[in-house]
């Protein structure tokens, strides 16, 4: 391969499609990034596209991708358990029944996200 070519990252996101998914992930013990993606908007696009080329693979990290236009519903009731807004584009990061990140558009930053799990 040449100096121009470059590795695309394959993240393993696990597809959220049972608010039961959440509710075991925000309790749970291992941390978990819930990216709320809405396949038809540009932004949305570009956010998920910005977070999957920056962000290496922790082992210690659950990654779920919940498809807005399919379960908005899903949406709503994460906002409800969690005191968080629905937005789209949007990262949460959860963990032993709180939210430690939360973020939309392009305010999803990676730095802070590997910070708060550095001290976890």
């Amino acid at each position: 391969m040449g100096w121009f070519s470059q590795e695309k990252k394959e993240l393993e996101w696990e597809q959220l499609t049972e608010l039961s998914q959440f509710e075991d992930a925000f309790l749970g013990a291992t941390p978990t990034i819930v990216f709320k993606h809405s396949t038809r908007c540009s932004i949305s696009n570009m956010a998920l596209k910005r977070f999957e080329s920056n962000w290496e693979n922790h082992q210690t990290v659950q990654l779920m991708m919940l498809d807005l236009l399919n379960f908005r519903a899903i949406s709503n009731e994460i906002a409800t358990i969690t005191g968080v807004e629905h937005q789209s584009p949007q990262l949460l990061l959860v963990h032993h029944g709180k939210v430690h990140y939360h973020q939309s558009h392009n305010g999803i930053d990676i730095a802070a996200i590997k910070a708060i799990l550095k001290n976890h």
